[in-house]
């Protein structure tokens, strides 16, 4: 039983672990869908960027003004913390929003990076910016500051001149390109175009290769960061651990629902066994109920033969006194063995209560009649408290029930004693009977045990009395208690009387 026991335990908790872990690996493919979400929208923000960086150029160059005002459109929504455009050395061109320190990150190396509120995302080269043509060369972009219109002029600040397609009308001036004879007087020449018909920016031929590689690699756009707010991930996760945890709980109140009927399952089983065996037991000790009852009716015959010849013998004229006196002792151990048997035949009959209206005074006084002569033998005190009320009993059992109460406190007092009975209404439906007397008690140890049969606190008594009345009263549905009495003495407490209903 107990090997079984422990397997049906060891599977419930395998299964409740066999949940958790589900419930474990479903969290984190929730907690991947959401980080995959999240990510993907960095790179849908990164590929309209692209577009707005595509747009925005002319000649290959982005103005850092109108791109960062563009940029900080982006980042006035709450999933956007910032946008930083990087060049190739890792260097910022152009940012919006909250800085990043990228080398603390190291975005730049592993292209992603997860905290708690933010995570920085890193999309290199080709996000739409390099894009080119068929027949054309991919060519950096520059991200270059708007130059001071105060400060332009035809030579470069360097010192160098500026293309020939660079000089042209401004201003209404008419300005000749001398790189040109055919050209018109007033008419700014076209830039050079590739094949397709797309401006060409190339090296400014006023910049030499080494300042035109210097000016790609602090200026030319590279990589986006993206720092993405994680907000939206983060109220997923909450409501999906919620719901985990919900699950997990269901999960540990349905497998604890098993143990527990399991376990009654086999309590009810023991109980019906146990109860099997009790109802054996039950007729057995009732059979052997009966056959003792049987044999102490039949063993009181016998004794009153005996009883009767040792009367007989003490009776002749020619007995001596040794003969009368052991004719008398016969006679006395006789009749305390009848009394015995009585009341063992008295204690094993089965109770059967026929319930009735019965007046409590009228059967307390005819029972205190009944004792007078035991009360006078030691001079004893009685006095009857009682309220005048009917309560619902079998009436002849009331009266031994009185009788055995009575008569155990005469044994138990002293000459001179008192013994008082109490009667008092608890309620409209129920009352209470007390027998106090002023003898010795009886110990706090014995005041149960003293109901058992056979357990006497006196050399004279059966030990049946206070059995006979703690029967009645259950056959009645009352209840007999031992308490003591101050300052001396102990009080039999008889409640639960169920008052009879006045008319």
């Amino acid at each position: 039983m107990i090997r079984q026991n422990s397997l049906v335990y060891g599977l419930l908790l395998t299964a409740w672990i066999a949940i958790l872990a589900w419930q474990s690996v479903e969290h984190s493919r929730v907690k991947q869908a959401a980080r995959s979400a999240l990510v993907y929208r960095a790179r849908d923000i990164t590929t309209t960027l692209g577009l707005v960086v595509r747009a925005q150029r002319r000649f290959d160059i982005v103005w850092k003004e109108r791109l960062e005002s563009a940029l900080k459109e982006l980042v006035k929504s709450d999933e956007v913390k910032s946008i930083s455009l990087l060049n190739v050395a890792g260097e910022v061109v152009a940012t919006a929003g909250a800085s990043v320190d990228l080398e603390t990150k190291g975005v730049v190396q592993s292209g992603e990076h997860w905290s708690t509120r933010s995570v920085t995302l890193v999309n290199l080269v080709d996000l739409g910016t390099n894009v080119v043509q068929e027949g054309e060369s991919p060519r950096p972009i520059i991200v270059m500051p708007r130059p001071d219109p105060a400060s332009r002029t035809n030579e470069d600040r360097r010192g160098g001149p500026r293309p020939a397609w660079w000089r042209g009308n401004r201003g209404g001036t008419n300005v000749v390109d001398t790189n040109n004879p055919s050209a018109v007087p007033g008419d700014r020449p076209e830039p050079p175009r590739a094949p397709s018909g797309r401006p060409m920016f190339g090296r400014p031929p006023w910049m030499s290769e080494e300042e035109y590689k210097a000016l790609i690699q602090k200026q030319g756009l590279h990589s986006f960061v993206v720092v993405m707010s994680t907000q939206a991930v983060q109220t997923v996760l909450t409501g999906d651990l919620w719901l985990r945890f919900v699950i997990g709980a269901l999960g540990a109140v349905a497998a604890g629902g098993l143990a527990i009927a399991w376990r009654s399952v086999l309590k009810f089983s023991e109980l019906q066994i146990r109860l099997l065996r009790a109802s054996e037991l039950n007729s057995h000790l009732r059979e052997l109920n009966v056959a003792a009852a049987g044999l102490a009716h039949e063993t009181r015959n016998p004794l009153n033969i005996i009883r009767g010849l040792a009367q007989m013998i003490s009776k002749q004229a020619d007995a001596s006194p040794e003969v009368k006196r052991k004719s008398h002792d016969i006679t006395e151990e006789v009749d305390r063995v009848t009394a015995q048997l009585n009341q063992f035949i008295n204690y094993s009959k089965p109770r059967e209560v026929r319930r009735a209206p019965v007046a409590l005074t009228a059967v307390v006084g005819e029972v205190a009649r009944a004792l007078q002569a035991d009360l006078e033998d030691k001079s004893i005190r009685l006095s009857v408290a009682s309220s005048d009320f009917s309560i619902e009993a079998d009436e002849q059992m009331l009266r031994q029930l009185l009788f055995n109460l009575l008569l155990n406190a005469t044994q138990a007092v002293a000459p001179g004693g008192e013994i008082q009975i109490v009667t008092r209404r608890l309620d409209a439906a129920e009352a209470s009977l007390d027998v106090r007397d002023d003898g010795p008690g009886v110990p706090a140890l014995q005041r149960q045990e003293i109901f058992k049969p056979y357990f006497t606190t006196t050399q004279k008594g059966t030990g049946l009395g206070l059995a006979v009345v703690q029967q009645i009263a259950l056959a009645h549905g009352w209840d007999i208690k031992c308490l003591p009495n101050e300052p001396r003495g102990a009080i039999f407490r008889l409640s639960h009387l169920k008052l009879c209903p006045t008319v």
